[in-house]
């Protein structure tokens, strides 16, 4: 059952994930049909926004602050079929503290 047949998580986290969702220029948005959306278990953490660079498409973008670092926005299916996840390999895990150097420290 994909996480958009079940409900969605929409209380804050206990405490701050290992490692974060980032979204890379691979992303298409999946011609406004993006499985990371939808599989993703928190509510509003990803969603599209217009992509400067092609605006025939959108982006996908994760809010910091509400990804739990779940990976379920990358997962294959089995034997590495594009059942579930991104087909483009556009979302990058990253440890947390390698966005916080980059991005500031993240307020929780």
């Amino acid at each position: 059952m994909a996480a958009g047949e079940k409900e969605k998580r929409s209380v804050q986290r206990k405490r701050k994930p290992k490692i974060l969702a980032v979204i890379n220029d691979s992303c298409t948005g999946c011609s406004g049909a993006p499985i990371c959306i939808t599989e993703c278990p928190v509510e509003n953490c990803m969603y599209e926004v217009e992509n400067p660079d092609a605006p025939i498409f959108n982006r996908v973008y994760v809010d910091a602050l509400l990804c739990i670092g779940c990976k379920k926005c990358i997962t294959k299916g089995p034997m590495d079929t594009l059942l579930e996840g991104c087909p483009w390999d556009a979302i990058d895990m990253i440890p947390l503290e390698d966005f916080e150097e980059e991005n500031g420290t993240l307020a929780y």
